[in-house]
């Protein structure tokens, strides 16, 4: 049995149970092809021969009073062109996405968005054709139902 696509607006609020960050605000961004996460702190370690990454993010726009630490496997460093055509090498983690009730696992690249309106973007390789865009609506998934 098919599953029906999950209708969004141009942004929404979701989590990112495996990473410990209950609630954020994503731009959905059909036009880059991998998510993007906030992190204005990260530093690389290993365990057990296997590299991963510490990071520090402000989940709250504008709000520097909340900060959350996680940490994640790296899967791959990646070279990414930003929306000004700039290239730069970021760490590619994996973590579990919730939104609609539903949950699925996404490829995020980690880099500092203080400046940018949303602390994450959420990609078209992320949306795994469950997602279905409206461009001209936001918030259309009521976040009580990422849970």
């Amino acid at each position: 049995m098919k599953k029906e696509k999950l209708l969004v607006g141009w942004c929404e609020t979701l989590s990112l149970p495996s990473l410990g960050i209950d609630k954020i605000n994503a731009k959905i961004d059909t036009g880059a092809r991998t998510s993007c996460l906030h992190a204005f702190k990260v530093e690389s370690f290993y365990k057990e021969e296997t590299q991963w990454v510490r990071f520090w993010l402000h989940p709250i726009q504008h709000n520097t009073e909340v900060e959350v630490v996680c940490e994640a496997k790296v899967i791959d460093e990646r070279v990414v062109r930003d929306s000004g055509g700039h290239e730069e090498k970021r760490y590619v983690i994996q973590a579990d996405m919730s939104l609609g009730g539903q949950t699925w696992p996404i490829e995020i690249t980690l880099n500092n968005r203080e400046n940018m309106a949303f602390r994450m973007l959420l990609g078209r390789t992320a949306m795994h054709h469950r997602i279905q865009v409206d461009p001209v609506e936001s918030f259309l998934i009521p976040f009580e139902e990422n849970k």
